[in-house]
């Protein structure tokens, strides 16, 4: 019986929080487990699911403390194909067409790879 990966926590900095959905890729290459997010382009990996997911959530703690010491949130956000919407009003993800259209490694993924998708609410800090 397979289990089922939950996600759990929210990251928090101290500044006000937005909740996406974003979709949840899970694979396996190599005799590895893969969690990817395309919509940040941020993966983590074990060798089983669990531990896939706690290097997801170590690998998403990673990119947001990153860009918001650095101040670079909003623009690598940007850059990843997000509408950003006014100062705390709203950030929209790119759709899954748009994903599979501008990433090249989803694209790979999707075409080559059998996988699980789910889609997880997260916070994400307002840049």
């Amino acid at each position: 019986m397979e289990k089922k990966v939950v996600f759990a926590g929210s990251w928090r900095s101290g500044r006000d929080m937005l909740k996406v959905r974003l979709p949840i890729i899970i694979f396996s290459e190599d005799n590895t487990q893969i969690v990817y997010c395309p919509a940040i382009d941020v993966s983590g990996y074990g060798k089983t699911e669990h531990e896939a997911k706690d290097s997801f959530e170590t690998s998403l703690d990673q990119f947001f403390e990153y860009t918001i010491h650095k101040n670079t949130l909003s623009s690598e956000l940007k850059k990843l194909g997000w509408k950003l919407r006014g100062k705390h009003k709203s950030a929209n993800p790119p759709s899954m067409k748009q994903l599979l259209e501008n990433n090249e490694n989803f694209n790979r993924i999707f075409n080559d790879h059998s996988f699980k998708k789910m889609d997880e609410e997260f916070e994400i800090p307002v840049a």
